[in-house]
C-alpha cells in the first residue's frame, strides 16, 4: 500500500475541512453544483463515483462469476443483514434516542421527522459506494458485483413495503426514476465500461496490459473519492454550522447503528468462515446505506426543510469518515478469517 492510501484518512479529514470551508466562501457555486440534477441524482457526484468505480469493474471476470453459486453463504449473510435485520434495528434506535433518550431536547414532531429520515436510510442498502469499501479491503470483485446486484433486484419490490410498515404510512413515493437511474448510472453503465476494457486489454490473458492500466487508475480512482468528499460537504456546509447540535444529535444513533450493524455481519462471517475477501465486502454492503435514494424520498414525504431530510443528509456526511473506519479495522483483522484458497 502506497503512501497516498495508507494516508487515505488524513485526506479524507482534510477534504471535509476544506468542503465546510469551500461551501461557506462560495456558497453559490456549490448551488449551482447541487442544481445539476436528473431524477434528483446529482451529476457531478455520480461522475466522481463513477471514477471511483470503473476501475472495480475493470476486475470483474466474468467467467468467474459462475463460481459464485457454489458458495452462497456470504449472500446470504448480505440478504439477511440489508433485508432482516438493519431496517429494523435502525427504527429501533431512531426510536430509542429521539422518544427516550433526547425526547426533552427535540420537539415530537421534528423527532418523528429525524425517526423517518433514520428508517429510510436503513431501508435503502448501498449501490455505488460499496464498490470502493470492497476494492480497499481487497474483496472479491466477482462476488461484490453479485451481492449489489440480488439487493438492487430486491430493492426494487422491497423497499416501499418495508418503508410503509416502518414510517406507518399506506403509500410510500417512491422515485422510480431516482432509482432506476442510479442503478443505471452506478452499476450498468461502469459495469459495461469495464468489461469491454478489460476485453480489449486482456485478449491476450497474460494480465500484463490490464494490470498496468488498473495501476495507472488507482490514484485517479483515490481522487474521484475526494472530490465527492468535497463535494458532499460543500453541499452541507451551511447547514452543517447553522444546525450543529441537530447534526450532533442525529448522528450518534446512526454511529451507533453503523457500527453495531457491522460488527453483527463481521461476527456473523466469522462463524460462518468466510473467506476475508467475502466477508469484508459483505459486511459493508449491510452496514452502507444508498443515500441518493434516502435523501430523495424523505424530500418527496416530507419537503427539502423537513427533519426528515436533514437525518438522511447527517446518513451522507458520516458514511464516508466511517466506512473508512470500518475497512481500516477489517484490513487489521484479515487474519481472523481463512484464505480464499483455504476456504475453498
Amino acid at each position: 500500500m502506497g503512501f497516498f492510501e495508507r494516508y487515505l484518512s488524513l485526506w479524507v479529514g482534510l477534504c471535509i475541512v476544506a468542503g465546510v470551508l469551500l461551501g461557506n466562501a462560495a456558497p453559490g457555486l456549490f448551488q449551482f453544483f447541487a442544481s445539476l440534477e436528473v431524477a434528483r441524482v446529482n451529476l457531478p457526484v455520480a461522475v466522481f463515483i463513477w471514477v471511483m468505480i470503473y476501475p472495480m469493474m475493470v476486475q470483474v471476470d466474468f467467467s468467474s462469476i459462475r463460481e459464485v453459486g457454489r458458495r452462497p453463504r456470504g449472500l446470504a449473510l448480505t440478504l439477511v443483514v440489508n433485508w432482516l435485520i438493519k431496517p429494523f434495528t435502525m427504527a429501533a434506535l431512531g426510536w430509542l434516542f429521539f422518544r427516550v433518550i433526547f425526547a426533552d431536547l427535540v420537539d415530537p414532531q421534528t423527532a418523528g421527522e429525524y425517526i423517518a429520515g433514520m428508517i429510510l436510510l436503513g431501508v435503502a442498502p448501498c449501490t455505488a459506494m460499496v464498490f470502493v469499501w470492497s476494492h480497499l479491503t481487497k474483496g472479491d470483485a466477482n462476488y461484490t458485483l453479485v451481492q449489489v446486484s440480488v439487493n438492487d433486484l430486491i430493492m426494487v419490490f422491497a423497499f416501499a413495503p418495508i418503508a410503509a410498515f416502518l414510517l406507518g404510512v399506506s403509500d410510500v413515493a417512491v422515485p422510480w426514476e431516482t432509482l432506476l437511474l442510479s442503478v443505471v448510472l452506478y452499476v450498468v453503465l461502469p459495469l459495461v465500461a469495464g468489461v469491454l476494457t478489460r476485453h480489449r486489454l486482456d485478449s491476450a490473458d497474460n494480465h500484463e496490459r490490464l494490470n498496468h492500466f488498473l495501476a495507472v487508475l488507482k490514484p485517479i480512482s483515490i481522487a474521484g473519492l475526494l472530490a465527492t468528499v468535497v463535494l458532499l460537504f460543500g453541499f452541507q456546509a451551511e447547514t452543517i454550522l447553522a444546525q450543529p447540535l441537530a447534526i450532533v444529535l442525529i448522528a450518534i444513533p446512526l454511529l451507533l447503528q453503523t457500527y453495531g450493524i457491522f460488527a453483527l455481519a463481521y461476527g456473523a462471517a466469522k462463524a460462518l468462515r468466510l473467506p476475508h475477501n467475502i466477508a469484508a465486502p459483505a459486511c459493508m454492503i449491510g452496514t452502507s446505506n444508498f443515500f441518493e435514494l434516502a435523501v430523495a424520498v424523505a424530500i418527496s414525504l416530507f419537503g427539502l426543510q423537513s427533519g426528515a431530510a436533514l437525518a438522511t443528509v447527517v446518513g451522507v456526511l458520516v458514511e464516508v469518515p466511517v466506512m473508512l473506519s470500518l475497512v481500516a479495522i477489517a484490513n487489521r483483522t484479515r487474519h481472523w478469517f481463512p484464505a480464499a484458497e483455504a476456504a475453498a
